[in-house]
């Protein structure tokens, strides 16, 4: 543990003065746990959760398996640890689970004495704590903690009253930071929410009714099929090979590839709104199919399979050629259509699935050429389109800045849970209780009187525990 001043009343002590440690059991040989409820819980690593046990994905044994593993049992008294894996996990066992076996990967702090288990819980969840675990790490493959190392690890102790005050003081603040995090967290669904409905205000025209000096609307065939509804009456309704040039790229082999290597954009690198250009792989072509398939500034690419209908476009003016893959259609728009608002119809209507009406295949969904062609827009006037995208680009850049206002707030909130761990553990939450307090953090109440009585405490236990050597008869 590094070198910290503890306060007044405050001694360390080391995990083993103050616990006993026990490993966990692998499974015998060909025994298997299983999603049947039975009275005998197997915990996991991947059980443990946020100081306790999460109970959804349970594992069970039978009789028979417990029989073999009986003495490998964690109570409702002890806490676990992990120790393989996700390395330095602490928690308290529910009560309805007191009893269940141990995995192998986990082991036990148990007949802890002089010491509040909630206080002992929250200090090794506390960084330092885990900074310990870490260093005492072995590999040979897996990660994993010795159960010596664990007893060797240092911990602050406290008097016993400024644990209880500590932990209570805890569960009030961290319960706090959790109600903020759960709150933080709830914001990026809304905000998909609120995107998804800009996206269906604006191919509705409920944008720029203001803006339209003709308010009639009209009722067209494709609404049933697509959910439109009612449509201005200034607009018109066209289907996708009427406004759009469209092709599938390059067919990736390379056994019969050859050319010019050229860069080239695949299904991977397009993402909605944008594309991802950080590691461009490159493809053999030809000058001719270079010059076929080269991408230019206005162009939307559409993904084919993967996330069918996903897309973007290419805003970028590029000195060199980049080609796009099969899995991609090149969309180039005519001058009725601006390729924002191609993007804006994909984009809703994959939001609505119903864009799905136009996939083909069962386990891996395509958006075929084919299937492009029976693709029905609304088309207001190019005016009109220019001024709707400006709408959206106008809330969708308002709903970005709150996204990175959230996640930078959600990283500091991250953050305030050690910082108040910390805080905890340096004395510094209970300096005021201490001052007001002092009787009970002194003479046989100090944490040093306190590891002298568990030291014996412990000294019994392991007396008990040690099997008495029988007199040998005299002759």
């Amino acid at each position: 543990m590094s070198e910290v001043v503890l306060p007044e009343g405050w001694c360390l002590a080391s995990i083993a003065d103050i616990a006993e440690v026990k490993g966990g059991k692998r499974l015998p040989k060909g025994e298997k746990f299983s999603n049947v409820k039975t009275a005998y819980p197997y915990l996991r690593v991947t059980d443990f959760e946020s100081g306790s046990v999460n109970s959804v994905n349970l594992k069970y044994i039978s009789g028979s398996t417990f029989e073999k593993i009986r003495n490998y049992t964690i109570g409702k008294d002890d806490l676990y640890i992990s120790i393989a894996g996700t390395i330095g996990l602490v928690g308290n066992i529910p009560l309805s689970l007191d009893g269940a076996n141990l995995t192998e990967n986990a082991a036990k702090l148990c007949n802890i004495v002089g010491i509040d288990n909630n206080y002992l819980v929250k200090l090794l969840g506390s960084n330092e704590s885990k900074q310990q675990f870490s260093d005492k790490e072995v590999s040979s493959g897996q990660p994993k903690l010795a159960l010596f190392r664990i007893k060797e690890c240092q911990i602050p102790l406290a008097p016993l009253a400024e644990q209880k005050k500590i932990a209570a003081q805890l569960d009030t603040l961290l319960a706090q930071v959790d109600k903020i995090k759960t709150r933080l967290d709830a914001i990026p669904a809304i905000l998909k929410r609120f995107r998804q409905s800009v996206l269906a205000a604006a191919v509705s025209g409920k944008f720029t009714e203001a803006w339209r000096s003709q308010v009639d609307t009209q009722d067209v065939s494709e609404s049933e099929g697509w959910n439109w509804g009612s449509i201005p009456s200034s607009w018109d309704v066209v289907y996708y090979p009427e406004v759009v040039e469209s092709r599938l790229g390059k067919m990736l082999d390379k056994s019969k590839n050859s050319g010019i290597s050229t860069q080239y954009l695949g299904n991977v690198n397009v993402r909605w709104f944008e594309f991802d250009i950080e590691n461009l792989q490159e493809i053999l072509v030809s000058e001719k199919e270079q010059q076929e398939l080269s991408i230019k500034k206005g162009d939307v690419l559409i993904c084919e399979g993967g996330e069918p209908g996903r897309c973007a476009i290419w805003n970028k003016e590029s000195q060199d050629p980049i080609v796009f893959q099969k899995a991609l259609h090149r969309a180039r728009v005519s001058e009725r259509l601006i390729p924002d608002w191609l993007v804006i119809n994909l984009k809703n209507d994959a939001d609505r699935l119903t864009l799905n009406q136009l996939f083909t295949g069962t386990t891996i969904k395509h958006l075929t050429g084919k299937a492009l062609k029976r693709y029905p827009l609304r088309l207001p006037p190019k005016e009109e389109q220019t001024e709707i995208v400006r709408c959206v680009d106008q809330l969708f850049t308002f709903a970005d800045q709150i996204e990175a206002q959230v996640s930078n707030a959600q990283s500091r909130v991250n953050n305030l849970t050690q910082s108040i761990l910390a805080k905890a553990f340096r004395g510094e939450l209970t300096a005021d209780w201490r001052a007001e307090h002092p009787e009970l953090i002194s003479g046989e109440h100090s944490a040093e009187a306190l590891l002298a009585r568990i030291k014996a405490e412990q000294a019994k236990l392991s007396a008990k525990k040690t099997p008495r050597t029988r007199r040998k008869p005299s002759a």
